[in-house]
């Protein structure tokens, strides 16, 4: 979503660099470009031309011409215009102060209502909320019994009386109102403190289904309003937008199908042209795949210029930190970074989600999207098939596996030899430099990990740090070695090393020598 747009965006802004003054035909040829990378990501007409005179009269204004780097002005002008656009402050549900939050959905049919209730439910009780769906779609045929799945995945409870229509040509019993008043009645008695309501929608806007809504609406008054929209509808979402806002009276917009290939113009003119904030958005097929809506962080993504507060979020939600822990102290005592610890952080990366995704959100991506694409996310899964097939021993100390342990791997994971050879030799990379960074006093900052060493605050290293001894390929040797190690370091008692995340020794920090799967090396640009 928003390639395209992000794209000429980005080239447009890459002519302005290094002048230090702009003229006025400057001014217009850069509103000339951004006005029709707009029309061609389909953003309505109105919102352009709001958007682009806005745009030429601050450009010409003071705020540019006395500024330093004209072209950076610029560009922080049109974060600025994009961040309103797409609603200025990032808006969150508005909680009930007595009773069950009441949130009604509504929308065309298709544009994912039913899977964004589940979603919206699990994200609910991730944050300590106890939600119900209620089924009140009975015209579309297994809607109530879509629910029904999507619910039981999210572990949210459903209120359906009714099953709903099963085929086109079944009218279906039940009135909606009704299942609507109950549903609320029943998670009030059951001290359910949110309750979504799931209507019907249509192929189209019709008087008949937006009066059932709009009788949904008054018998239920709910506290949000979120009109779904699929984010691919294109010119026609105003329209949509428009018709359903003066139905139901909408609070707030939910846009779905926000990872597809569209360019995104119904996300920067519905809000606009309605006036009603962007609060969600759905961003895949998994249940999980849905995030709170900030317009600063989308501008920012728009603009190529990354978001790495959510990349951080994610990471604060997923990274373990007893194992973070474990790590630093690991690394302020100088030991041996294993193929343990690397299976242990790349499960932690795992469970940030789609390492495409994430890679996607910093800044400078668009340059590596074509990298990106064709990344292979499964190359992850061999890579973590190979260390597992090897023993504990192996893991422990890898200059032990020969040829014939290699071909052993290999066969457990089912990969070519070459690619166990791959690995270890990357591997071997990423521990010297893993030793190099500690004993300089520092290593980089990972998701999760405190900094480790500083300026001041960390071990001494370079040619008088005391050389760490081999480990031995004996198995109960080196069993005892590490025993007698362990009882040398809980003698000496010593407090780990403070200091900032990126310390000494960082000069030198080659990101192809990271021990990562097949295929990062290129994008590293490396």
């Amino acid at each position: 979503m928003f390639n395209s747009l992000s794209d000429r965006l980005t080239a447009t802004f890459k002519n302005l660099r290094g002048k230090g003054r702009l003229t006025e035909a400057d001014v217009d040829a850069t509103v000339r470009e951004i006005r029709r990378a707009l029309l061609d990501a389909d953003v309505a007409v109105s919102v352009v031309r709001e958007f682009t005179g806005r745009i030429r009269e601050r450009a010409l204004g003071a705020e540019v011409s006395g500024a330093l780097n004209p072209s950076q002005q610029i560009v922080k002008i049109v974060n600025e215009e994009l961040k309103e656009i797409l609603g200025g402050e990032t808006r969150r549900i508005r909680l009930a102060k007595t009773g069950p939050t009441i949130i009604m959905l509504a929308g065309l049919q298709g544009a994912g209502k039913t899977t964004l209730a589940g979603k919206l439910s699990k994200w609910l009780k991730a944050q300590g909320h106890s939600p119900m769906l209620v089924a009140c779609d009975l015209q579309r045929p297994n809607a109530v019994t879509q629910l029904q799945v999507v619910g039981q995945r999210a572990g949210v409870p459903v209120f359906a009386p009714h099953p709903g229509a099963t085929s086109e040509l079944e009218h279906p019993a039940g009135d909606p109102v009704a299942v609507a008043k109950a549903g609320v009645e029943e998670a009030r008695q059951k001290l359910h403190d949110v309750v979504i309501v799931d209507t019907a929608g249509r192929l189209g806007v019709d008087a008949e289904m937006m009066d059932q809504a709009r009788r949904i609406r008054q018998a239920i008054i709910p506290n949000e309003v979120l009109f779904v929209i699929d984010s691919m509808i294109g010119q026609d979402a105003v329209n949509t937008a428009m018709a359903f806002d003066e139905g139901v009276n909408f609070t707030g917009i939910v846009l779905s199908k926000l990872d597809g290939d569209a360019r995104g113009g119904a996300a920067l003119s519905v809000a606009s042209v309605t006036g009603k904030p962007v609060m969600f958005a759905s961003t895949g097929e998994g249940l999980d795949d849905f995030e709170l809506f900030h317009p600063d962080r989308m501008a920012s993504r728009i603009l190529d210029m990354g978001d790495v507060l959510t990349l951080i979020e994610q990471a604060e939600k997923a990274w373990d930190k007893d194992e973070a822990a474990r790590m630093a102290k690991k690394f302020a005592d100088q030991e041996d970074f294993t193929l343990d610890d690397f299976l242990a952080q790349m499960q932690q990366i795992r469970n940030m989600g789609s390492m495409k995704k994430m890679l996607m959100m910093m800044p400078g991506a668009q340059n590596i999207r074509q990298q990106l694409e064709n990344f292979d996310e499964k190359e992850i899964d061999r890579v973590e098939a190979i260390v597992r097939s090897m023993t504990p021993h192996e893991r422990v100390a890898p200059k032990i596996i020969n040829g014939s342990r290699r071909a052993r791997i290999a066969r457990g994971s089912g990969v070519h030899v070459s690619e166990v050879n791959g690995l270890l030799e990357r591997f071997a990379q990423a521990q010297k430099m893993m030793k190099k960074l500690a004993q300089g006093g520092g290593m980089p900052g990972m998701p999760g990990m405190p900094g480790l060493g500083g300026p001041g605050g960390g071990r001494k290293g370079g040619k008088n740090a005391p050389k760490k001894k081999a480990r031995s390929g004996n198995p109960a040797k080196a069993a005892q070695e590490l025993r007698d190690a362990e009882a040398k370091r809980a003698n000496a008692a010593s407090a780990a090393p403070t200091g900032a995340a990126f310390g000494q020794g960082t000069a030198d920090f080659d990101p192809s020598s990271l021990n990562l799967p097949k295929g990062f090396d290129k994008f590293l640009g490396k």
